[in-house]
């Protein structure tokens, strides 16, 4: 019997068509789409007179444009308002299930996959947007498209891609008690650099990842595009059914008992070969936090900016520091902030606030800071409360905004201001990502708690 990974076994089981010389035809399980990248992708469909093919194979959820405060009125932006309104005008149009603003079910596109029970184990599933690979956790190929590709799955369920390559990183041990994914994954992206994977599909693996909670784990996924992968998966285990159980039990989406059987085969053969290998050690991984405008420029929070090396790119380091105001050779623990976003895709779970207030509970947010607290769905946002974590919040002086992607990109009116530091929970800290001329630093919820409490680059580890 030919030995295969996880990803050539869902791989396979959805191959339609292999063209010679040319990409696969693969049939897609599950389409996500929101409000930015699908409009011209309907007006296509109208304009060559066919519709969905499967319409029930498709969830909409307005996201990425729309406010988090004062959700109950007509969102303000002309821009942003079109956008969602038009889609819940496709969404009617073609029979497409959609959760727009004040929707029960309402949240940014890859929370309330996961969370509703749609995502599940060994399916392909594809969006509009590049962190689609979050869905990954699951055990399942995710991958953001282009809005060509929506309007491709759209009219026929299926997609035409190159297989990728194969590659397994793994992480063995346990990690620091300050630890979370979120450290996890900036410290392996900064070693293979933000395109170490390209070309590559990953599989995470290893007891550091195994112990990871289904929210730690779609945190990893998330970010696999950030260090150049098609995406990244984990393959399915207890931790993956309880969570799946959890949802059925609380209303979500039924398990079967043949889904059951399935999903207890998602698992890489023993023998099976990857195009590549990598494997970390969990004890060597710190709280990280970055300094440049990419992920892969990143540092233990204690750490020192390294020097530019010897490769080729050094004037762009050099510019990526300048745009910070940073310099070789810098501390930047002790460096004072403005803002501090909680939330995004990567860590707007209730995980993500359950750590967040273990720091900030009996403390109070620094007058200097900014924070920008944006549950990541409307169910998150019940929990929050139904928790009593709101109180936490509250007593610490930081006010809980309703659901969205918020300050994750500047496509609302949570924007950071020009030269303003920004320590945030997202995942991308490109120039200009959370507003014109914003200097991002990523970090976990547990250093982003810190930070805000200080006023300061901190290292969680004080608060534990």
């Amino acid at each position: 019997m030919v030995k295969k990974t996880l990803f050539d076994k869902i791989w396979d089981a959805h191959l339609v068509q292999s063209i010679d010389g040319g990409p696969d035809v693969l049939y897609i399980d599950m389409h996500y789409i929101h409000e930015v990248t699908s409009p011209q992708a309907f007006n296509s469909l109208r304009e060559r007179g066919i519709g969905v093919f499967r319409p029930e194979r498709t969830l909409a959820t307005a996201d990425h444009n729309i406010p988090t405060k004062d959700q109950h009125l007509p969102i303000k932006d002309q821009t942003s308002r079109k956008q969602v309104d038009t889609l819940a005008e496709n969404c009617r149009a073609f029979g497409i299930e959609f959760f727009g603003m004040q929707h029960p079910n309402n949240g940014i596109v890859h929370i309330i996959g996961p969370e509703l029970g749609y995502t599940r184990p060994g399916m392909t599933i594809v969006c509009g947007d590049s962190h689609t690979s979050t869905h990954g956790a699951f055990g399942a190929i995710a991958f953001g498209i282009g809005t060509s590709e929506v309007e491709m799955v759209l009219a026929s369920q299926c997609i035409l891609q190159y297989r990728p390559r194969r590659m397994r990183i793994t992480v063995n041990g346990k990690t620091g008690k300050a630890v979370t994914a979120k450290d996890i994954i900036l410290y392996i992206i900064s070693r293979l650099s933000s395109g170490g994977a390209t070309g590559y599909f990953v599989e995470y693996a290893g007891e550091a990842i195994e112990n990871l909670s289904m929210e730690g784990r779609m945190t990893i996924c998330n970010m696999s595009i950030e260090m150049g992968a098609r995406g990244g998966l984990i393959a399915p285990d207890d931790v993956t059914f309880r969570y799946l159980e959890d949802i059925e039990k609380s209303g979500g989406r039924k398990i079967t008992t043949a889904e059951r059987e399935f999903w207890k085969t998602l698992h890489t053969d023993t023998g099976a070969r990857f195009d590549r290998e990598v494997k970390f050690d969990a004890a060597d991984i710190r709280p990280m936090i970055t300094y440049g405008t990419n992920p892969g420029m990143a540092m233990p929070v204690d750490g020192t900016i390294p020097e530019p090396g010897n490769d080729g790119n050094r004037d762009s380091y050099m510019k990526s520091l300048s745009y910070m105001g940073f310099k070789p050779g810098m501390k930047l623990e002790g460096h004072k902030i403005d803002y501090v976003f909680l939330g995004s895709c990567t860590n707007g779970r209730i995980e993500d606030f359950r750590a967040f207030a273990s720091v900030i509970k009996g403390r109070k947010k620094s007058p200097e800071v900014t924070a920008l607290i944006v549950p990541g769905s409307k169910r998150v946002e019940k929990q929050i409360y139904d928790e009593g974590l709101d109180s936490i919040f509250t007593e610490a002086g930081f006010e809980i905004r309703q659901p969205g992607c918020s300050s994750c990109l500047a496509m609302n009116e949570d924007k950071i201001p020009a030269g303003k530091y920004a320590v945030s929970t997202s995942n991308r800290n490109f120039e200009g990502r959370q507003g014109p001329g914003s200097r991002t630093i990523l970090a976990s919820p547990l250093t982003a708690a810190a930070c805000a409490i200080t006023g300061k680059i901190t290292n969680p580890e004080e608060f534990l």
